[in-house]
């Protein structure tokens, strides 16, 4: 990855694990709501399954994860995923804390050793937030992992907010839960001027098992190239993963 005489191919994926939560059918938000707040086995099972998928990526962006609580088994999913699959570097943000009942969370994993890693809380009502990390310093890559509102309203405030916050970065990428489509007022706005571009928007992700929306998005500065935009098939939460490959351009140092 350090290497500045030949291009970088880096894979990314962004993933909403619901918490580890393998949610099959609509009825089942109803029927097994009780694994929102009390541990089952079949979740450490799931998880394993999640880390089998994404150890072929170099950064993973992870949404609605547990910091560790009693749903998760007092288990730090984030962790345990790096763990699993061989990432040596990860970082969580606890984003809404219920105390021992949920530590609702995103999550970083990445191959790559960052250059800084930072934090923000999104505008809105309080629950929501963004891992800013950089790998490479001032002129490297800036990787921002988000799972936005589920109200139109507080959306666009959030969107403004990032728009603000990546203005000034050469190389960036934008991905999460962003809980809007490639056509809606949200997209707009953070595309507008063209700095970012959004390689996947007819890939539905959500739900999992018959997918209708496009709802998780991975965009991209337009100086960076991308390959092999796909929503990877593997139905282990209520939502699908989605994945690229960015040509990182020549002579961009990754390392810290």
């Amino acid at each position: 990855m350090g290497d500045s005489g030949s291009p970088q191919r880096l894979k990314l994926l962004s993933y909403n694990i619901q918490a580890g939560i393998d949610t099959q059918r609509y009825r089942q938000y109803l029927t097994q709501s009780w694994k929102q707040v009390l541990p089952h086995r079949e979740r450490q099972f799931n998880l394993d399954r999640i880390a089998a998928v994404i150890h072929g990526y170099d950064v993973v962006g992870l949404q609605e994860v547990d910091s560790g609580s009693l749903r998760s088994g007092f288990v730090d999913q984030t962790e345990y995923l790096a763990n699993q699959a061989t990432f040596p570097y990860w970082y969580k943000q606890v984003n809404r804390s219920l105390g021992k009942l949920a530590q609702n969370s995103n999550g970083l994993l990445s191959r790559l050793r960052p250059s800084e890693i930072s934090e923000y809380k999104l505008p809105g009502l309080p629950g929501r937030g963004v891992i800013v990390c950089n790998f490479g310093g001032s002129t490297g890559l800036t990787v921002c992992i988000m799972h936005l509102a589920l109200g139109r309203r507080a959306r666009l405030r959030q969107v403004s907010y990032i728009r603000e916050l990546v203005a000034d970065l050469p190389h960036v990428v934008v991905m999460g839960d962003l809980n809007f489509g490639c056509d809606s007022q949200e997209m707009r706005l953070l595309t507008r001027g063209g700095g970012l571009t959004q390689p996947a928007c007819h890939m539905n992700t959500f739900p999992s098992w018959r997918p209708i929306r496009k709802i998780d998005h991975i965009l991209v500065s337009d100086t960076l190239q991308v390959e092999n935009a796909k929503v990877v098939e593997y139905p282990l939460s209520d939502h699908l993963p989605i994945g690229i490959d960015v040509i990182i351009p020549t002579g961009m140092r990754l390392a810290a």
